[in-house]
């Protein structure tokens, strides 16, 4: 460095042009040309400590964004707001608009839980729509139910929910319970299928103490198209004050009791074709994995 400087014997004098060259706006390159000095380390000595001119500075990508950001945190606008408006992070946001102040709420905490109580029910009636069109779709899938259908059904549905013989309890009744109407009606029509006659079947209904007895009964009669005649006493379920009941409201009718007279053979029918189903499904599966 000092062989270096030693070329310029006045260097306090050229010190002095190229600080106020450096003043005036001229570039290093400007002032090197300028001075007819090649030589870097020495042209940096002679102008160490003047800051460069703001043209020669080269411009931020993100000065626009920076710029942008700021304006609209002045408007109030939240990190999320500018973040969807400008494309840019979060962190970038807030390291730019840090020193600026948090724009006061416009909505009180009730006007917020409002707006966003509204946002999650109409999320629910789309998944809702969508939740119905499936069904719908499945339903219509369906068509005509041929005879041997029916029956499959019949069989698959009594052995799930129909009472069954016990090895230890020898009885081959035919009874079925279920609370879901539907259940009621595919049994029925399934019976009708077997040409079991109506005047064979017995109801029961089978509620909880506390509910509208009356109104269940008559609910049940009218499904079946049946005479009060066909039914046996109401089985009543005492209630137990330390439990808290769930199968309330005017849609709780309890349950109802199925049971076809004279039904033995009916049942081992039905014992006999649900282990074919089982046998036949056992088949279909072991060729599929063949």
């Amino acid at each position: 460095m000092a062989h270096a400087a030693g070329k310029y014997a006045d260097f306090e004098g050229l010190k002095e042009r190229a600080v106020a060259l450096r003043r005036a706006g001229y570039s290093l390159r400007q002032i090197r040309d300028k001075l007819k000095i090649f030589n870097n380390d020495i042209l940096n000595q002679l102008v160490k400590g003047e800051p460069p001119p703001a043209w020669t500075k080269r411009p931020n990508a993100k000065d626009d964004l920076r710029a942008r950001a700021r304006e609209l945190r002045l408007q109030g606008w939240t990190y999320d707001r500018i973040e969807a408006e400008l494309g840019c992070s979060k962190s970038s946001i807030s390291l730019w608009v840090r020193d600026l102040p948090k724009p006061e709420r416009k909505r009180s905490p009730q006007e917020a839980a409002a707006i966003a109580r509204r946002g999650w029910e109409e999320r629910l009636r789309i998944r809702d729509e969508e939740r119905q069109r499936t069904k719908e779709a499945a339903k219509q899938s369906i068509g005509e139910l041929s005879p041997r259908e029916l029956f499959l059904v019949g069989v698959s549905l009594y052995w799930a929910e129909g009472g069954k013989d016990k090895p230890y309890a020898r009885r081959e009744n035919v009874t079925f319970v279920n609370s879901d109407p539907g259940m009621i009606q595919v049994f029925l029509a399934w019976l009708d299928l077997l040409g079991v006659e109506r005047d064979r079947l017995r109801y029961t209904v089978m509620i909880h103490e506390a509910a509208d007895v009356t109104a269940a009964e008559q609910y049940w009669a009218d499904l079946v198209g049946a005479t009060r005649s066909s039914f046996n006493k109401t089985t009543l379920k005492r209630h137990n004050p330390k439990t808290v009941r769930k199968n309330v409201g005017d849609s709780y009718r309890g349950c109802l009791v199925i049971k076809v007279l004279r039904g033995a053979d009916l049942y081992r029918r039905i014992e006999g074709a649900w282990y074919g189903i089982v046998e036949s499904a056992r088949e279909a599966d072991q060729s599929n994995r063949a």
